[in-house]
């Protein structure tokens, strides 16, 4: 006679899961009310205005808990949530948590508050045969300089603490730091800032433990390859530095002088950068490097992402135009029909035949009219001069 099998037990209401997920719901949740405050922030009643501001409290109550206790699965499902809801929610969330894990605020009794970031800036380093990883920062006279050269040149407050992680991240390692990781990392720099003691760090050391992925490039080839500086910078919480002004006008000044400032310091200090990368593994060591904005970590890590795949996009379409005048072939642009990984698709045609198609990946929460006109702006820049948008999905 067969045995009666055992039921399955249920769920506990208190059960990591049934909590995982009601956390989930309810960060999701308060980011769609917070996002449709922002919206009509305008025409919002009083008493509404009350009860919005108790739920950005709660709001980042629980993104700071989330974040501290390394809940990755609530947070991006929270966002994906979100995204399924409302593109406004999108957007106003994943701001709110990458800004979150990349930033801490550190109170001391009796001291004024303190802030860390975690910055980074993408380079694009070209080479003959590629970096070679035994190089990567074993220059330490070039790592301290470089360090120091982010308050000498007024990147950072001349009264910030300035760390920078000596070991350029490739893209495969920038992309496997998640929103838990990049806090605990973060929650290390600054306990290495403020305690004059030397403390285990294995949150930063996980960030880098895979190394560079192998790549391909021989002794002859040309190489294109993006890296990653990583840095915290701590500094006190009311810092004029870092103010931004609040008027238009002048909020545009600030930022126009700060990118100026950034753009002086990549010329002046690019040799120490590359001294720090290293060499390359071809006959000619030499490096020449093309850096992008400094940012806050996700900002700095959607900007080389981004660039890259224009990049690997515009090779595709260079090896189609071979033999053919860019002048007489005709450009389609149009979204792919792929909701979960959204893609802008271009073919190349000629005479009405297709050439070669090739994708970018596309922001879901990307301003569509902008990324239209980048890609544009790519292909006029191989000579294509027919381009045209269209609505309806590419095969």
């Amino acid at each position: 006679m067969p045995k009666n099998k055992r039921p399955v037990p249920r769920k506990s209401a208190n059960s990591p899961e049934v909590k995982d997920e009601q956390q989930t719901n309810e960060l999701c949740a308060l980011a769609l009310d917070l996002a449709d405050e922002s919206a009509g922030a305008d025409i919002v009643a009083a008493a509404t205005r009350d009860e919005l501001a108790q739920k950005h409290i709660e709001f980042q109550r629980l993104l700071r808990r989330l974040l501290a206790q390394g809940k990755n699965e609530v947070l991006y499902g929270a966002i994906e949530l979100a995204r399924e809801e409302s593109t406004d929610a999108y957007r106003y969330l994943r701001n709110a948590v990458e800004e979150g894990a990349a930033n801490l605020i550190v109170r001391r009794e009796g001291a004024p508050e303190l802030e860390i970031d975690a910055f980074a800036i993408p380079v694009f380093v070209h080479s003959q045969g590629g970096l070679d990883p035994a190089a990567d920062f074993q220059d330490a006279d070039a790592y301290e300089a470089l360090l120091n050269s982010f308050t000498d040149a007024g990147l950072e407050s001349p009264k910030a603490k300035v760390v920078l992680v000596s070991h350029a991240y490739d893209l495969d390692e920038i992309e496997r730091i998640n929103y838990g990781l990049l806090h605990a990392m973060v929650r290390e720099a600054a306990q290495s800032l403020t305690d004059k003691k030397i403390a285990a760090a294995p949150a930063l050391e996980r960030s880098m433990a895979a190394g560079w992925s192998p790549t391909s490039f021989s002794s002859d080839d040309t190489a294109i390859e993006l890296r990653f500086l990583l840095g915290f910078s701590l500094k006190r919480a009311d810092d004029a530095f870092y103010k931004v002004p609040a008027s238009e006008k002048a909020s545009d000044a600030y930022f126009a002088k700060r990118a100026e400032t950034y753009q002086k310091w990549t010329e002046q200090f690019a040799p120490l950068v590359a001294r720090c990368l290293g060499r390359a593994r071809g006959a000619d060591p030499a490096l020449t490097l093309n850096f992008l904005y400094q940012d806050l970590f996700f900002g700095a890590r959607a900007q080389g992402q981004s660039e890259y795949d224009m990049l690997s996009l515009l090779s595709a379409l260079n090896q189609a135009l071979e033999g053919h005048d860019p002048a007489t072939l005709q450009a389609i642009i149009a979204p792919t029909d792929d909701d979960d990984e959204p893609a802008l698709r271009v073919q190349l045609s000629h005479g009405g035949s297709v050439l070669a198609s090739a994708d970018k990946p596309l922001d879901p929460a990307a301003e569509l009219e902008l990324a239209l006109e980048d890609l544009g702006d790519a292909l006029a820049s191989l000579g294509i001069t027919d381009i045209s948008v269209s609505e309806d999905p590419l095969a």
